[in-house]
C-alpha cells in the first residue's frame, strides 16, 4: 500500500468509476473523474460530462454546493492533473483554489503538451500539496487513446474480429449475416461509441453495405464516429449506405481516377487520394501515412472493423494496440477464413488480457 490509505485508495477508485460515465462523451477530451474528501468523508464527486460541459473537478464542487456542502479544506483526488489553461472551460487549477481544497491526489500526469505539469506546478507554487502516481495503471488504461495519441500523435488501433466455430467470417454462399450473439453486437457497438473513427476496406462495403454507426447503445452527447473506407481503385458504390446516408465518410484511395472521386464526394463524403504502397507490395493506401493523417486530425482511437485483408495487413505490419476477437460457437458453413489465431496476435505482439462469455460467444480482449 506504501504511501497511499485505505481512504485515499478508497477515494480514487470512486474517482476512476465517476470516470468511466464519460467514456465514449467526451473525446477529444479524456474521461476524468473527481472526488472531494474530508476527513474520512467523501464530500462530492464528479465526472466530465460532455464537451463544453464541467470538467470533472468543476463538477466535483457543483456537487457540493448543490448538496449544502463545504469545500474548504478538503482533499481531492482527481484523475488526470488538473488542466491549467484556458479551453472550453476555465482553468480546473482556478476552480481548486477557489474552493480551497488543501490537497490535491492525482492518479496520472496530463502528457498534453499544453498542461505537462503545469496545472501540478501552479498549484504547488499556490500552496496546496500534491501527490500523484496513486492508481495510475489504471487511470493511464482508461484514458488509453488519449494518452497514446498525446504520446505518439497517432490514433490508439483497436481491431474487432467476428469469426464461428471453423474460423470463417462469412459464409460464401449466402446473403451476408451475422452470426453472433446479441450481448456481443451490443459490445461492437459500445466499441463504436468509444471511438473517434471506424475503418472497413471497400470489400466489406461491397458484401455488406453496413452503416458503422452507433444503434444500439444511448449514444448521449457523444458523436457518430468517422467512417473511413481503404478504396484503392475507388469500387464504392456511390449508393452504399457509407456514400448516401449523410454521415460522415472518408474514403482513401491510391489509384482511383478524378470522375469517379468526384462522383463519391459530397459535404459528407470525402474522398482523398493516399500515397500508394511500394511497388513491390500489394497495391492499397500506406498505412503509417494513414494513421499519421488520422493523428494529425485529432482521431484518437481507430476501431478497424474488417475484413480479412484489412486486419492482416494491420497485424502484419505491427499497428494493431489492442484486439477484440468474438469468437462464436456456430458454424456458417464455407467462406473465407479470418486469418487470425493466437500464433498470429502474439506475432502482432498482443497478449490475451481476458475473455468473456456473453451468451454463445468469447470474446477475447488482447493487448499490446
Amino acid at each position: 500500500m506504501g504511501e497511499w490509505s485505505e481512504l485515499d485508495i478508497r477515494c480514487m477508485r470512486l474517482a476512476l468509476e465517476q470516470a468511466e460515465k464519460g467514456c465514449g462523451k467526451v473525446s477529444p477530451n479524456p474521461p476524468v473523474g473527481c472526488v472531494l474528501a474530508s476527513g474520512a468523508e467523501i464530500v462530492a464527486s464528479g465526472w466530465h460530462d460532455h464537451l463544453g460541459g464541467l470538467h470533472a473537478e468543476q463538477a466535483a464542487i457543483a456537487d457540493a454546493e448543490e448538496r449544502g456542502l463545504a469545500t474548504h479544506g478538503s482533499v481531492a483526488y482527481v484523475t488526470l492533473e488538473p488542466c491549467n489553461h484556458h479551453g472550453r472551460t476555465p482553468p480546473c487549477t482556478e476552480a481548486l483554489l477557489w474552493a480551497g481544497v488543501r490537497e490535491v491526489v492525482l492518479a496520472a500526469a496530463d502528457p498534453n503538451p499544453t498542461v505537462r505539469g503545469g496545472g501540478a506546478e501552479f498549484l504547488r507554487e499556490a500552496g496546496i500539496t500534491v501527490r500523484s502516481g496513486l492508481l495510475e495503471e489504471e487511470a493511464r488504461r482508461q484514458m488509453a487513446p488519449f494518452m497514446h495519441w498525446c504520446e505518439q500523435r497517432r490514433p490508439l488501433v483497436t481491431l474487432k474480429a467476428a469469426i464461428d466455430a471453423d474460423g470463417v467470417v462469412d459464409a460464401e454462399n449466402e446473403a451476408a449475416g451475422r452470426f453472433t450473439s446479441e450481448a456481443s453486437l451490443r459490445r461492437v457497438h459500445e466499441l463504436r461509441r468509444e471511438s473517434d473513427a471506424v475503418l472497413v476496406g471497400v470489400n466489406t462495403v461491397i458484401r455488406d453495405d453496413p452503416e458503422l454507426t452507433v444503434r444500439l447503445v444511448p449514444l448521449a452527447a457523444g458523436r457518430q464516429p468517422l467512417r473511413i473506407v481503404l478504396d484503392h481503385t475507388l469500387r464504392t458504390p456511390p449508393a452504399s449506405r457509407l456514400v448516401s446516408d449523410g454521415q460522415a465518410t472518408l474514403i482513401l484511395h491510391s489509384d482511383g481516377d478524378e470522375q469517379r472521386a468526384a462522383a463519391l464526394a459530397s459535404d459528407s463524403v470525402e474522398v482523398l487520394h493516399m500515397p500508394p504502397l511500394q511497388p513491390t507490395e500489394p497495391p492499397g493506401v500506406e498505412l503509417d501515412q494513414l494513421l499519421d493523417l488520422l493523428g494529425d486530425r485529432g482521431l484518437q482511437r481507430l476501431l478497424i472493423e474488417g475484413g480479412p485483408d484489412v486486419w492482416s495487413r494491420f497485424l502484419g505490419a505491427g499497428l494493431v494496440d489492442e484486439a477484440f476477437i468474438i469468437r462464436s460457437a456456430a458454424s456458417i458453413g464455407p467462406g473465407p477464413a479470418a486469418g487470425i489465431d493466437a500464433a498470429v496476435l502474439t506475432s502482432a505482439g498482443l497478449q490475451c488480457a481476458s475473455n468473456d462469455s456473453p451468451m454463445d460467444d468469447v470474446i477475447e480482449h488482447w493487448l499490446r
